[in-house]
């Protein structure tokens, strides 16, 4: 049994890192709503764009002289998956997540006889996959350095995607990240950048007709380099809402948790006192007694 001051030194640790939760909540309680809103306002820009991707594509059709990256280079040896997570942790389940769906992809298509490399984005979805799938590794982009995610950053990422696609280094290309619904719920996310995943064509609004000048090859030429950026960067962003809100859930549970521990630890406490308190009486009673 802990003494009275093995249970006072606990008792005190435990409210130490209680504050230290409760400020943690509150830091990511400020950057959520940040990172909520840069997130929600991302989402229709991105949706347009892949509508206009998505029209241009029907447009072009099955045509010879289609982009590579629309076409595809004819074959699916060779994928390329994109870890997105973030640089710390103490955010639940947000990072494992990602991973394990990475990871998921990964044995698939291995099981299925195809090469898989692996770039990550993020020392945590690194340090997941490392121990299973470390010999994949191609590359790892270190954010941590970043104070807050731009579109240069995703930028950076596309452009050595796509420099590695204009080499021949893989057929198709994915991303994984995790989709902000709320504080609660992140949703982790597979999403194919190479080739563009335009959707169902049939499906495209056919209500409006335009003329395009430049053709339509030529302008998707220019348009799906930025396409790529453009999904990467709308992952980062809801990575980061993830991210806090994740750990606001998370370290609010802690700081719940400590406090139920210190009431638990209080009441040993004051039990065992009262426990030494009443062997005292029990000693100067018997004394008296004798004498």
């Amino acid at each position: 049994m802990p003494s009275l001051k093995d249970l006072k030194n606990r008792i005190e640790s435990v409210k130490s890192t209680r504050k230290i939760t409760k400020a943690m909540q509150m830091v990511a309680a400020a950057k959520l709503r940040r990172a909520q809103e840069a997130a929600e306002m991302s989402r229709p820009y991105t949706e347009r764009f892949n509508a206009v991707i998505a029209k241009l594509a029907a447009s072009v059709g099955d045509a010879e002289n289609a982009p590579a990256l629309l076409a595809g280079t004819g074959e699916d040896k060779v994928h390329l998956l994109v870890v997105l997570t973030a640089e710390r942790g103490l955010c639940g389940g947000f990072n494992a997540n990602i991973a394990k769906l990475a990871k998921a992809e990964a044995s698939k298509l291995t099981a299925e006889g195809k090469t898989v490399k692996i770039i990550t984005v993020g020392k945590k979805g690194r340090d997941a996959m490392k121990r299973d799938y470390g010999d994949l590794f191609i590359d790892h982009v270190d954010l941590s350095e970043v104070k807050r995610v731009g579109y240069a950053d995703a930028q950076a990422i596309a452009a050595n995607v796509l420099k590695r696609f204009d080499e021949g280094e893989f057929d198709v290309a994915k991303i994984f990240f995790a989709r902000f619904q709320n504080v609660v719920t992140q949703i982790p996310t597979m999403q194919q950048v190479i080739p563009a995943d335009v959707g169902d064509q049939e499906a495209v609004d056919s209500g409006s007709f335009y003329d395009y000048e430049p053709d339509e090859t030529e302008i998707l030429a220019e348009l799906l380099p930025s396409g790529v950026a453009t999904q990467i960067f709308s992952a980062l962003l809801e990575n980061g809402a993830s991210e806090q809100g994740a750990r606001m859930s998370a370290m609010d549970n802690a700081t719940r948790n400590a406090g139920e521990m210190i009431d638990k630890l209080t009441i040993e406490y004051n039990r065992s006192r009262q426990a030494v308190i009443t062997n005292e009486l029990i000693e100067i009673i018997s004394g008296a007694e004798a004498l």
